[in-house]
C-alpha cells in the first residue's frame, strides 16, 4: 500500500481523494507542515510515500505517470512529489528543514508544499524524474478562475486515449507498429483490467511459441500452417506484454529479464522444430537451423557490444550518425531502414509465412539472406560511425566490453603476462588480434578432416589470441568487434565439427550446446544492462569461457569417435545449460524479491 499525504487547504469539489485512492494511495490530511512530517513518521520505511497539494488539477493518468511509475526513487509533477524507500531520508530532511522554517511563527497554511520539497530533494543530490506529459495537465491554479480553466482543459483531453496511445513503443518496426500495435494495446488494456501482470502474458507468449514449434515438429502442411499462425499470435502477445507494462506502469527486473530471454528462447526452439519437421519429412536442415541461431546472435552480439562501447563516451560526435539523423527527418526513409535491418517483426513474420506457405529449408534460406544482409548493413554502419567518431570511451565501457568478451582461465592467464610491459605490442591492437584468432581458428576447422589433431593445435593458438586481446582495456574505435569475433569463432567451430561429424544426431547436440552458450551471453547482456554486473567469475570459469570451451570441443572431436563425439556434445550441452540455468534463475529471482531497482529497456527492435 502506497500513502498520499494531501497539503494545503481543502478544495471544495475535488476528485483529487478519490483519484488518489484509484491509483492505489491510501489518504492522509496535513493541516500543517508539522502535521505532514508526523504523518510522515508513521507511514513504514519501505512504502512509497506521496506529498500532494490539495489545489493540483489535472489528469488521472497524469498522477498516475509521476506517483506510481516504479523505475524510479523520486518523481515529481506541479504540486506533487513522490519518493520511494531509496529516498526516504532525502524526503525526511526535507519536510524537517520546511517544519523548522515555520517554527515559532502563526501556522501557516501548507501551500506549495509539494513544490518546495521537490526544490529540496534537488538540492539534496535527488533529482525526481519528470516525466513528459504531452497533452495531459498537471497544475496547480493560484485562484478559482485558473481552477475552472484548468479543469476545462482536463475535460477537453480523453487521458484514457493518451494512455492507450503512449502503451504502444515509440520506435519499432514497420511489421510491428502497422499491423500488430493497432489492435494489441486494446489487449494490453484487456488484461489490465482483468488483473493480469506482463509477466503472465510473456508467459503465455511463451507456451504459444513453444506449441508453435511443436506443430512445426509433425513435418505436416497442417502442422506447418498451424505452426506459422501461432507464431504470429506469440508475437501479437510478445508485443502485448510491453504495452501492458507501459499501459499499468507494471515494470519489474524480473518481467524485463523474462520478456528479453523468453525472446530468444521462443526463436531458437521455433528453429528447432523446424529442423525436427524437415527431418521427418526426410530433409536434414539441422545444419542451417543452428547456422541461423549462430548469426543471429552474433548480429545481437554486435548490437549489444556498439551500444556499451559508447552508453556513455564523451565527445560522441560522428559525422556518419549526423547524416543517420537527417536521414531520419525524411519520413519514408525511417520505415525502409527500420524494415531492411529485418527487427524481430519483420523477422517472425516472414518466418511465419515462409513455414505456412513453403518448406523448412526455404524458410531457413530466406532467413539466412535476411539475417546475413541486415547483419552487413548494420555493422558496416556501426564501424563506420567509430570511425569517424571522437569519442573517449571510459573504464565502464571497457569493463562491460572485457565481460561481454566471456575469457575463461586460459585467456586470463595469457593476458596478465601481455600487461607486462616488454609485451605491450602483443596487444597493441585487441580487434586485430581478436579477428586473426578468430580466422586461424575457423580456418583449421573448416579445412582439416573432422579429429585432426591440428584443429586442437589451433585452438590453443585461439586461446592465446584471446588472451592477447583482452590484455589491455577495450577502448579503441574498433574494439567493440572483440566480443563478437569471439561468438563467432566459438559458435561456427562447433558448428563446422558437427557437421563433419555426419553422424546423426551430433548437429542437434551441437544444436544444444550453442543454445546453452548462447543463453549465457545473453544473461552477461542483460545483467550489464541492467547495471547488476557480469555473472559470477566462478560461473565463467566453470563453463571454461569461450576459448577453453572451443579447445575442448576440438580436443573432444580429436580423441573420440564421430558417435562417441555426438554423445559428449549432448553432455558438455547439458552441463552447461544446468549450471547457467540454475546461476541465472537464482540470481534474478533474488533480484526481483529483494526490491532490484525496476527496468524497462526500450531498446532496439531485437
Amino acid at each position: 500500500m502506497s500513502t498520499a499525504i494531501l497539503t494545503g487547504q481543502p478544495v471544495p469539489g475535488s476528485s483529487l481523494e478519490s483519484d488518489l485512492r484509484s491509483l492505489g494511495f491510501d489518504v492522509r490530511v496535513a493541516s500543517d507542515v508539522g502535521d505532514a512530517e508526523t504523518l510522515l513518521a508513521t507511514v513504514p520505511a519501505g512504502q512509497r510515500v506521496a506529498v500532494v497539494d490539495s489545489r493540483f488539477v489535472g489528469h488521472v493518468h497524469a498522477l498516475r505517470l509521476g506517483l506510481t511509475d516504479p523505475r524510479f526513487d523520486a518523481a515529481a509533477l506541479p504540486g506533487a512529489v513522490t519518493v520511494q524507500a531509496a529516498a526516504r531520508q532525502a524526503l525526511t530532511r526535507a519536510l524537517t528543514r520546511e517544519s523548522s522554517a515555520t517554527a515559532g511563527g502563526a501556522a501557516v497554511a501548507v501551500d506549495n508544499l509539494a513544490d518546495r520539497v521537490t526544490a529540496a530533494l534537488d538540492a539534496d543530490g535527488v533529482t525526481p524524474h519528470r516525466p513528459e506529459l504531452g497533452t495531459l495537465v498537471a497544475v496547480v491554479p493560484a485562484d478559482p478562475q485558473a481552477c475552472n480553466e484548468a479543469r476545462q482543459a482536463v475535460a477537453a483531453v480523453d487521458d484514457e486515449a493518451v494512455r492507450l496511445r503512449t502503451a504502444v513503443k515509440s520506435r519499432d518496426g514497420f511489421f510491428t507498429t502497422h499491423f500488430i500495435s493497432p489492435y494489441s494495446r486494446y489487449l494490453a488494456r484487456w488484461c489490465a483490467r482483468r488483473g493480469l501482470t506482463p509477466n503472465q502474458v510473456t508467459t503465455a507468449s511463451l507456451i504459444t511459441a513453444l506449441i508453435a514449434a511443436g506443430c512445426a515438429a509433425t513435418g505436416t502442411r497442417g502442422g506447418f500452417v498451424a505452426a506459422g499462425v501461432l507464431l504470429i499470435f506469440s508475437f501479437v502477445l510478445d508485443c502485448t506484454d510491453g504495452q501492458l507494462a507501459r499501459y499499468s506502469l507494471q515494470y519489474s527486473t524480473l518481467g524485463a529479464w523474462l520478456d528479453a530471454t523468453f525472446d530468444r528462447a521462443k526463436e531458437y526452439a521455433y528453429y528447432a522444430g523446424l529442423a525436427l519437421g524437415a527431418a521427418r519429412g526426410g530433409d536434414d536442415v539441422w545444419a542451417l537451423a543452428l547456422g541461423a541461431m549462430v548469426l543471429q546472435t552474433c548480429r545481437h552480439v554486435v548490437d549489444f557490444s556498439f551500444n556499451e562501447a559508447n552508453h556513455d563516451a564523451t565527445a560522441n560526435t560522428s559525422p556518419t550518425a549526423a547524416l543517420s539523423d537527417k536521414l531520419d527527418s525524411v519520413g519514408w526513409t525511417v520505415w525502409i531502414r527500420r524494415m531492411i535491418v529485418l527487427p524481430i517483426g519483420e523477422r517472425w513474420a516472414m518466418i511465419a509465412v515462409l513455414t505456412a506457405a513453403t518448406t523448412p529449408r526455404i524458410t531457413f534460406y530466406a532467413l539466412l539472406i535476411g539475417c546475413a544482409f541486415a547483419a552487413t548493413y548494420t555493422t558496416a554502419g556501426r564501424v563506420l560511425r567509430s570511425l569517424t567518431r571522437k569519442a573517449e570511451r571510459t573504464d565502464r565501457a571497457a569493463t562491460a566490453l572485457a565481460d561481454l568478451a566471456d575469457s575463461g582461465v586460459l585467456a586470463e592467464l595469457v593476458a596478465r603476462a601481455g600487461r607486462r610491459p616488454q609485451v605491450r605490442p602483443f596487444s597493441r591492437s585487441p580487434v586485430l588480434i581478436a579477428a586473426l584468432g578468430a580466422a586461424y581458428m575457423l580456418g583449421f576447422a573448416w579445412v582439416e578432416p573432422f579429429g585432426s589433431p591440428l584443429t586442437s593445435m589451433a585452438a590453443v593458438l585461439y586461446a592465446v589470441f584471446a588472451g592477447g586481446a583482452v590484455a589491455r582495456p577495450l577502448k579503441g574505435a574498433l574494439d567493440w568487434l572483440v566480443p563478437p569475433f569471439f561468438r563467432a569463432a566459438e559458435y561456427s567451430t562447433v558448428l563446422v565439427l558437427a557437421a563433419k561429424a555426419d553422424v546423426n544426431g551430433a548437429l542437434p547436440a551441437a544444436f544444444g550446446l550453442v543454445a546453452a552458450v548462447a543463453y549465457h551471453h545473453y544473461d552477461t547482456v542483460y545483467r550489464i544492462r541492467g547495471n547488476a554486473g557480469a555473472p559470477p567469475h566462478w560461473l565463467v570459469r566453470a563453463i571454461g569461457g569461450h576459448e577453453g570451451r572451443t579447445l575442448l570441443v576440438t580436443v573432444l572431436a580429436a580423441l573420440l569417435a564421430p558417435t562417441e563425439f555426438k554423445v559428449a556434445l549432448t553432455a558438455l550441452a547439458v552441463a552447461v545449460a544446468v549450471l547457467v540455468l540454475f546461476e541465472s534463475i537464482r540470481f534474478w529471482v533474488t533480484a526481483h524479491k529483494t526490491g532490484a531497482p525496476a527496468v524497462h529497456d526500450e531498446g532496439e527492435p531485437a
